[in-house]
């Protein structure tokens, strides 16, 4: 089953993603590619524990999902998205028992350390989601990436490593087959929790070493929106590519990006599209200007795509009302 972002909940719980086997453990990996991996590790287990992944190309994720189709392994849910952002939002504190990471990619130029999955802020982020005794496991054929994870790991201060044979799964996998080809050899490495190093806020922590967990994005339900009176003499004609970043210090970073505007179906409506990145998230989203019965417009953030309402997406809102602010409209009521 695939998911969009908007289909979970933040964070989400087992019993409503696994109806059916909500008891059973819960395995998170993360670059699944084409889907290799899980059937034939789920084999190993006497009962198919329930699986998530999460990838970013989208080929990869329908060819997966066909994959575990086949297999017959209907525990199972596929998303595309940054990883970071998966297990921050929607994995629950204490929830996985496993986390597997096969073949990541090492980012091997130099400068690109930083755009590596397996850093020290990773780490403690995945030791917080672990249940206790349960481990996070890699497995990558780049000799020097490997060595920064294992190193990136102890900095964290909330894992142990250690070193041993890749599950046979893992050596089964399309770039697995591919170094093997070429007569390479794999590493292979086990983190643990040493302790759960963020805690819910207003928690208090059994733990002397533990750390406060960094802010998740504040999600809203409620639809941002605007109504204004237009001029009478309004043109969209004229309408220009413009950008918008958060105030510095005020409340998480965003960037907001009108890219274009659409005369809608409605005669007297139109379309723009806006891009919004939030840190790892990013978002393409459409924001409507409708004309109502009583002359006014309403400024709406449209369902199409299932947005998830961050406070960049609210801000995407708020650009689009300034925007035909300044081309004269009265604002009669914020909603964003």
């Amino acid at each position: 089953m695939i998911f969009r972002l908007a289909d979970f909940r933040f964070p989400d719980d087992p019993q409503r993603l696994y109806p059916q086997t909500p008891q059973r453990p819960w395995v998170l990996e993360i670059g699944f590619g084409d889907g290799r991996f899980w059937p034939q590790y789920a084999r190993t287990f006497g009962q198919a524990p329930n699986y998530l992944g999460v990838e970013l190309s989208g080929v990869s994720l329908l060819k997966a999902n066909r994959r575990l189709q086949a297999a017959g392994l209907d525990n199972a849910v596929l998303t595309r998205l940054p990883a970071d952002v998966l297990v921050r939002e929607v994995i629950p504190h204490g929830a996985l028992d496993l986390i597997v990471v096969n073949f990541p990619d090492p980012w091997p130029k130099a400068g690109h350390t930083e755009h590596r999955l397996l850093r020290a802020p990773f780490f403690q982020l995945a030791a917080s989601r672990l249940k206790p005794g349960a481990g996070l496991l890699l497995t990558t054929d780049h000799d020097e990436y490997f060595e920064f994870a294992c190193a990136e790991a102890a900095a964290s201060g909330v894992m142990a490593v250690e070193t041993g044979e890749p599950p046979p799964a893992a050596l089964e996998t399309k770039y697995a087959l591919k170094w093997r080809d070429l007569g390479l050899g794999v590493n292979h490495a086990r983190f643990t929790p040493t302790a759960h190093a963020f805690v819910p806020h207003g928690s208090t922590s059994p733990y002397p070493d533990a750390v406060p967990e960094q802010e998740s994005l504040p999600l809203e339900t409620t639809v941002p929106h605007a109504v204004l009176t237009l001029p009478t003499d309004f043109s969209p004609h004229d309408f220009q590519k413009r950008t918008e970043r958060s105030p510095e210090g005020r409340g998480p970073d965003w960037t907001v990006i009108l890219l274009d505007l659409y005369q809608s179906l409605r005669r007297d409506g139109w379309v723009a599209l806006a891009h919004v990145v939030e840190g790892e998230l990013t978002q393409e989203v459409l924001i409507g200007i409708t004309g109502r019965a009583d002359g006014s417009h309403l400024v709406r953030l449209a369902k199409f795509g299932g947005p998830i309402i961050t406070p960049g997406v609210k801000a995407a809102v708020g650009t689009v009302t300034a925007w035909l602010e300044s081309e004269g409209a009265v604002v009669k009521h914020r909603g964003y």
